[in-house]
C-alpha cells in the first residue's frame, strides 16, 4: 500500500534505537524526509546514516529546547508535516509512594510538557497548510496502569486525555492527533525491566513479544494520507494483553 507520505517532512524524537528508530525507519522507507533526535551525537549520526535520515541532537526531557529543535529541522528540511513524539520512560519502583516531588516533576516534563511543547510548535503550520499528522508513542500503561510504573502510568494517561481534546479542535483543519500504545515489544527497555521473561510472555494471548517492525507498521499507517479519518485514537499494539475494553 502506498501510504501517500513520500516527500513529507517527519520529525521523530528519541529515535536512535528502539521504537523511535523503528518508526523513523518505516517512514523513511515510505519516502518521507525524516529527522531523528537523540541526546548523543554519535548515536544519532549512526542511526541516521543507517536509514537515510538527518540527525539532530536533542534531549527529549528539555522542555525549553523544543521550539529550537523545530526551527532547526524546518530550516534544514522544510515545514514539519509529521511529528512523532517519543521519549524514554521514567524509573520503575514497586512502591508507588517512594518517588519524591522532583521525580514526579521530571516525569511530567518528559512525558507531558515536552511533547505538548513540540506539538504547539508545529501545529500552526499544519493547520495553515491543511495537512498534518501528530503521533504520540505512549504505552498500554496509559490505559491499564502497571504496578511498578506509577510515574509512567499517571503521566501517560494525562497526556492521552490532553491529546484527545487537541485532536477534536484541529480535526477540521486536516490534522490528525493519535497515540500508539505498545505492550511488550522486544526492545532494550523491556529487557531491562525484566518484562521479557518467560512468565510474562506466557501471560500475553499472542504468547510472544511483539516486534519493532510490527509496531512501526501501525505507526506508519497512522501517519499516512489514508488515515485521514482516524484521529483522537489510542491504538494498542500489545498482542491482546490489555484486559480492559
Amino acid at each position: 500500500m502506498d501510504l501517500g507520505i513520500a516527500g513529507k517532512v517527519a520529525l521523530v524524537t528519541a529515535a536512535s534505537k528502539g521504537l523511535g528508530f523503528g518508526v523513523a525507519q518505516a517512514l523513511a522507507r515510505e519516502g518521507a524526509k525524516v529527522a531523528i533526535t537523540s541526546r548523543s551525537r554519535e548515536r544519532i549520526d549512526a542511526a541516521a546514516a543507517t536509514i537515510g535520515a538527518v540527525g539532530f541532537t536533542h534531549d527529549a526531557r528539555d522542555v525549553d529546547a523544543g521550539q529550537e529543535l523545530v526551527h532547526d529541522v524546518e530550516a534544514r528540511l522544510g515545514p514539519i508535516e509529521i511529528l512523532v513524539t517519543n521519549s524514554g520512560g521514567p524509573p520503575a519502583n514497586p512502591d508507588a509512594l517512594a518517588f519524591e516531588r522532583n521525580d514526579w516533576q521530571a516525569a511530567y516534563e518528559t512525558l507531558v510538557l515536552a511533547q505538548i511543547t513540540l506539538i504547539r510548535a508545529v501545529m500552526p503550520g499544519m493547520r495553515e497548510r491543511g495537512w498534518g499528522r501528530v503521533l504520540s508513542l505512549s504505552s498500554t500503561m496509559a490505559r491499564e496502569p502497571g504496578p511498578v510504573l506509577v510515574l509512567s502510568s499517571g503521566h501517560r494517561a494525562g497526556l492521552l486525555a490532553a491529546l484527545k481534546v487537541i485532536a477534536r479542535q484541529v480535526a477540521a483543519d486536516g490534522v490528525t492527533v493519535n497515540s500508539l500504545l505498545p505492550g511488550l515489544i522486544a526492545t532494550d527497555r523491556v529487557i531491562e525491566l525484566g518484562s521479557g521473561s518467560p512468565d510474562r510472555v506466557a501471560e500475553i494471548p499472542a504468547k510472544r513479544l511483539g516486534t519493532v517492525v510490527e509496531f512501526a507498521a501501525a505507526a506508519a499507517f497512522l501517519c499516512s494520507a489514508q488515515a485521514s479519518y482516524v484521529t483522537g485514537t489510542a491504538l494498542r499494539v500489545d498482542g491482546g494483553a490489555t484486559r480492559s475494553v
